[in-house]
Order: C-alpha cells, then sequence, then structure tokens
C-alpha cells in the first residue's frame, strides 16, 4: 500500500516532535584539550593577569625612549649594551640613561625601559639562518622611539578576576587556547551523549567478514557513527540484528544505557521490516514517515529503559543515503541539543542549478549536488549523478543538498533554488 503524501509529517514537524524527547545532558569534568565542540558548564575567571608582566612584542632592544631622540640612520643614537634578556627569564638590573638592553620576543621589559626598538632600526648585522648573533658593547639606533612602542601591558589580554569565557560558550580551539593560557587543564562542560547504533537485515555483513552471494557490507553503521562523531557525540556500535524480534529485541536492550539508539533499515513496510514491532512493543512509536525524499520511512519513538527512563530512538531507512540524509536532519539536531550547543542549522545558499531537478511525488527533495562559485560571484549547482538511494558515492561527492520544495514538481536548468550546505567551505 502506497502512503499518500497527506499522511505524512512535514521536516519541521518531525524535527519539533523529535527534539521534545531531548534535553541537555548534565555536566562533567574533561580535560581541556578534549573539549573540543562542548559546551561550558560554568563562568571560567582568571587568577592572575595575562601578560603576567610588560613584555616586549619584538626582538630588538629595551631602551629609554628619551634617550632615541632625532635618532637616524645618517646620525644614530649610540647606546650601551649591558645585557641580554631572553624570554623566560627577568632582569633585576635598570635601565639607566645612553643604556639599552638586548631582548626577545615575550621577555619581560628592565625596570628603566619604556620602549622597544626593533633589530631592524639599529646597526646590529643581520645573520643567516644558522649564524651566531653579532652582538657588540654598543648599539646604534637609526630611529627615534615613542614611548610604549612594542611593549605588551600586563593584564592587556586578561585581567585577575576577570570572566574570561562565561557558561555555555562552545569550546572551539580559541577557547581551548584561552582556558590553557590561564593554566587550566580541566573544564566543566556538558558530557558528549553516547549514540549506539544498531543496523538491521540478514543481507547485511560487517566489513572485513566474509560476504556470501547476495549480501552487502555495512555501510549505515559506520558513516552514521561518523556522523555523530562530527557532530559531537560518542558512537557506540551494538553490531548487526538479524531479521527476528528476538535477536532485534536483545541488540537494542544492549544499547538501552545509552543516551540515544539509532537503527538503520526495518521501518518500511516489507515482511521482514520488524523495527517498527520491536518499538511498539518495547517502547512507543512517535511517527514513521516523513514527506521528504530521499528518507520517507523514518520511525521515531523511545524504548523503556529498565531504570524507567525513556531512550528516544531513530529508525533510520535502510538505504545509505536516505539514512544519512536523516540523520543529517534530524539527528544532528538531537545530538546539539544534548551538548546544550545552538546552530543546529546548516547555512543555505541560493544558486543557480545546471541540471533539471525533478521532484516526482510531492516530497521534501534532498538531491546530492556540488556547489561552487562562478566568475560573475554567484553561485551554481550541479547534481552528483543519479540520484538514487542507494548511491552512496553521490553523497561523497556532494558538498550540499538542494532543497526542493513539496509543491515545486521541477526546477530547470537557470532557475534559483535553495541548497542546504553540508559541507561548508567556501565554494570557489
Amino acid at each position: 500500500m502506497t502512503i499518500p503524501t497527506w499522511a505524512m509529517i512535514s521536516v519541521e514537524e518531525a524535527r519539533e516532535r523529535i527534539l521534545t524527547f531531548f534535553e541537555r545532558l548534565g555536566p562533567e569534568p574533561t580535560p581541556v584539550i578534549d573539549a573540543l565542540g562542548q559546551v561550558l558548564a560554568e563562568d571560567i575567571l582568571a587568577d592572575f593577569d595575562i601578560p603576567p608582566l610588560d613584555n616586549t612584542a619584538m626582538d630588538g632592544y629595551a631602551v629609554r625612549a628619551a634617550d632615541t631622540e632625532n635618532s637616524s640612520e645618517s646620525s644614530p643614537k649610540r647606546l650601551t649594551v649591558i645585557a641580554d634578556l631572553a624570554a623566560g627569564y627577568v632582569l633585576d638590573t635598570s635601565v639607566s640613561n645612553g643604556q639599552a638592553v638586548r631582548i626577545m620576543t615575550g621577555a619581560p621589559i628592565p625596570p628603566g625601559a619604556d620602549a622597544i626598538v626593533p633589530f631592524e632600526e639599529t646597526d646590529e648585522p643581520l645573520r643567516e639562518p644558522g649564524e651566531a648573533p653579532t652582538r657588540g658593547d654598543t648599539v646604534g639606533v637609526f630611529k627615534e622611539a615613542l614611548t610604549g612602542a612594542n611593549i605588551r601591558r600586563q593584564g592587556e589580554d586578561i585581567k585577575a578576576g576577570q570572566v574570561v569565557l562565561k557558561a555555555g560558550r562552545e569550546m572551539r580551539p580559541s577557547e581551548i587556547g584561552v582556558l590553557s593560557s590561564i593554566g587550566q587543564t580541566e573544564v566543566s562542560v556538558y558530557r558528549r551523549p553516547e549514540v549506539a547504533i544498531l543496523s538491521t537485515g540478514d543481507e547485511i555483513v560487517k566489513p572485513g567478514e566474509n560476504r556470501r552471494k547476495g549480501q552487502i557490507y555495512d555501510a549505515n553503521a559506520h558513516s552514521v557513527a561518523a556522523l555523530v562523531k562530527a557532530f559531537g557525540g560518542q558512537p557506540r556500535l551494538l553490531g548487526i540484528a538479524q531479521d527476528t524480534v528476538e535477536d532485534l529485541t536483545e541488540k537494542i536492550h544492549s544499547g538501552l544505557d545509552a543516551d540515544m539508539i539509532v537503527t538503520s533499515a526495518g521501518v518500511s513496510r516489507g515482511d521482514f521490516d520488524v523495527v517498527k514491532d520491536v518499538l511498539a512493543r518495547e517502547g512507543a512509536i512517535d511517527f514513521w514517515t516523513v514527506r521528504m525524499k530521499p528518507g520517507k520511512p523514518l520511525a521515531f519513538g523511545a524504548f523503556k529503559a529498565p531504570d524507567g527512563r525513556r531512550v528516544p530512538h531513530l529508525g533510520l531507512p535502510g538505504n545509505p543515503v536516505s539514512s544519512m540524509v536523516a540523520f543529517e536532519l534530524f539527528g544532528r539536531p538531537a545530538i546539539f541539543k544534548m551538548l546544550g550547543r545552538v546552530g543546529w542549522e546548516r547555512p543555505v545558499v541560493k544558486a543557480i542549478t545546471r541540471d533539471p531537478v525533478v521532484n516526482t511525488d510531492a516530497r521534501r527533495f534532498f538531491a546530492r549536488c556540488i556547489v561552487t562559485k562562478g566568475e560573475d560571484g554567484r553561485y551554481y549547482a550541479d547534481l552528483t549523478g543519479p540520484q538514487g538511494s542507494g548511491i552512496l558515492t553521490s553523497m561523497s561527492a556532494a558538498n550540499g543538498l538542494t532543497v526542493i520544495p513539496e509543491d515545486l514538481p521541477r526546477a530547470e536548468p537557470g532557475d534559483e533554488i535553495d541548497v542546504m550546505m553540508i559541507d561548508w567551505e567556501q565554494p570557489g
């Protein structure tokens, strides 16, 4: 029996109903370097200034600015070099009238100095790579230095007691750098969701195992696991369940301690599509068809765990492209919500299609395409070839998905369409 499109729910309704099942997970201490993509659960305060002391922004000479007044290449001011100072060390000796300290980037400014003259503005000989520095007892300054020149002031980045990162901030590489700069090795972040992933079907075998005639290797579990990891979750593979209620039930039970269970296949109307049967018996079905292509047979509900928790279940279609597209549209927002992250929406661009995009059955059509930017500055979309939901290489070649509305039967070459970018490096 064909399901009429009016009996299916929209992508937006499906997503809204799915997200009501999820909440942000609790906080946990995590090493800073492992917290990338997670969300801070607490404000982070600094207990010292950064920089902790005034320091030099350049290699050169620490001087008194007044001693360089009217300096020029034709009439350099010559100063007595009293010391060398490397980064990580301090100099107690004060710089007096007519004196200079040869200083390396990051080293604290010596007492008495109020400016840095770069090597390039002195008569110190330019040395080749690997050549030992040549320092005389004096140095000629070719250019007048202004007070404060090339000095990074104490606390100009962070001041003691300052909230450097607020709770709710997503941890990016720059946030990890900030935390490391104040000596933090561990941070409280909302934990990553664990997503249990189960493939179903007698025709499926694990990659690397012997495959008999009529069987295929399991691509879905690994592509979905990769998406889970890319979106910030922790995937756990439960293996492959045979097309029996007993085996499927046993394997689902092994994943009920996870934050979400994802299955692939077994959610359409075939004789051996038993996922819906098990879901109905072990939990509750919320919906199982969505007005989209690919990905119409999508089951969602919740299993009841032994501890009384409701474990959300996303039943993906068996075709690999359908599985990936459906997880992109519904699994990604769910993981973001559990992480406490916002902004799960992908960028959508206007692009000129170079190919006809035919929408045959009044569902929203997410065709795989490649978006590039033309010489006129506009975006152009080319389909990645045949759009069958079993052609996984078409997904590998794509950086975007067309968003063809349900009521648009066809987009012609030259038409402007919406494209959701799934691999957003500025198309060029």
